[in-house]
């Protein structure tokens, strides 16, 4: 009995993640701005992650690599890519608590995507500014599944949330495509809005 409850509580301790450990999660990513929704599929990792577009435009794939200060814009059709420095407003605010957060407050309880989550507002302080957010986040998986500016110009918000590796390969440019030389404002290209 006692190397039965022995073996439960080691396999029970293998299962929860080790302190420290890396982020890593597949996850639908929705972003609403001015009244427009964007759906991409994400692959994150801390210092890295990859947007696969799911509307019409020149790029379908966002590789953003911040260990590396780069973001790769991949237009498949063409076999191209176009290098663009790292822009830190575009990363994903996907921790638990915000960068620059002064006051959290809880205002409920809700249901998502299958989750309970507990519903905070939540005060950041950039610069002398000040932006109110409410932030659901997911008491189960620790996961913030919904981000939206008080103001209400604009949302993100995560479906199908999968914490789990990630391979290095998705991360990496694909071997066949060129870069090209010349290509217009990557804020048409299909991207995120900063913040995102």
């Amino acid at each position: 009995m006692r190397r039965w409850w022995c073996a439960g509580l080691l396999c029970g301790a293998l299962a929860l993640p080790p302190v420290g450990f890396a982020l890593e999660f597949t996850a639908d990513q929705y972003t609403r701005i001015d009244g427009h929704t964007r759906k991409a599929n994400m692959y994150y990792r801390d210092d890295r992650w990859r947007l696969e577009h799911h509307e019409l435009g020149p790029v379908n794939v966002t590789i953003v690599r911040k260990d590396k200060q780069v973001m790769w814009l991949l237009l498949s059709r063409m076999k191209h890519f176009k290098t663009v420095p790292y822009d830190p407003e575009q990363e994903p605010k996907v921790t638990e608590r915000l960068e620059g957060e002064i006051s959290r407050e809880e205002i409920g309880q809700e249901r998502l995507d299958g989750h309970p989550t507990s519903l905070y507002e939540v005060t950041v302080q950039r610069g002398p500014a000040r932006i109110a957010y409410y932030q659901w986040l997911a008491t189960d998986i620790r996961f913030p599944l919904k981000l939206a500016r008080k103001d209400g110009s604009w949302t993100v918000e995560y479906k199908n949330v999968k914490l789990r590796p990630v391979s290095d390969y998705l991360f990496q440019l694909p071997v066949n495509f060129q870069p090209l030389e010349r290509f217009g404002d990557p804020s048409d290209a299909g991207g995120t809005k900063p913040g995102m």
